[in-house]
């Protein structure tokens, strides 16, 4: 049965997000909020963890997860990001944007795109995820709480508590965070492509 632990959306508190961290590290699954909505994250390198969260939305092996990453000196080591591409992510970070960016050694095979070799990462602009990161010293692996034959992420605490208490590991409840995920930029080509409207403005990339 998973743990439930009321962190304020603030000034989470040092005690709850340390032990959030270790659940993390010992191969748990958790329920978080961001800046955009809930998420389900794990260890980026725990392979029995991210096949548990496809089991949880019912996805395959198509389908990519985001590394969430504490700021751009992070997302540097997972991407490889030129000066056009890291003036567009000062612009945008920290925010409700996902970017889609070609990755390094560093990310692990199996979380690449097959074909193009991209990985999604972004840098959450909310304090409990934030202090979570750095807790972590690294990413997290995350994929937004979206399940089966539903059309909008999971945003009441309680709710996620009864649904989901037998298959993730912590909740971290920081109140209502909202039902609409990240903007999906992809900035692999010569300019920045929408691929999904979200939270974050498109103005930013005078789209």
């Amino acid at each position: 049965m998973a743990q439930f632990f009321t962190v304020h959306p603030d000034n989470p508190q040092p005690r709850l997000i340390k032990q959030a961290a270790e659940i993390v590290r010992g191969g748990g699954v958790i329920v978080y909020p961001t800046d955009s909505c809930y998420a389900l994250g794990c260890h980026l390198g725990d392979k029995a963890a991210v096949e548990r969260i496809r089991a949880i939305r019912q996805i395959d092996a198509r389908h990519h997860f985001a590394l969430v990453c504490r700021d751009l000196a992070e997302i540097a080591i997972y991407a490889k990001v030129d000066n056009r591409q890291f003036r567009l992510l000062k612009a945008a970070t920290p925010g409700s944007y996902t970017f889609i960016l070609q990755a390094t050694r560093e990310v692990p095979k199996r979380l690449q795109h097959p074909r193009r070799k991209t990985i999604g990462l972004r840098v959450p602009d909310h304090e409990v995820v934030r202090a979570l990161l750095a807790e972590l010293d690294e990413p997290l692996l995350s994929s937004t709480l979206l399940l089966p034959g539903e059309d909008r992420p999971l945003n009441d605490a309680q709710e996620i508590r009864e649904r989901l208490e037998h298959q993730v590991d912590l909740i971290l409840d920081g109140g209502s965070c909202g039902i609409e995920p990240t903007t999906v930029v992809n900035l692999t080509g010569e300019s920045p492509v929408i691929t999904r409207v979200g939270r974050g403005s498109v103005a930013l990339f005078g789209l």
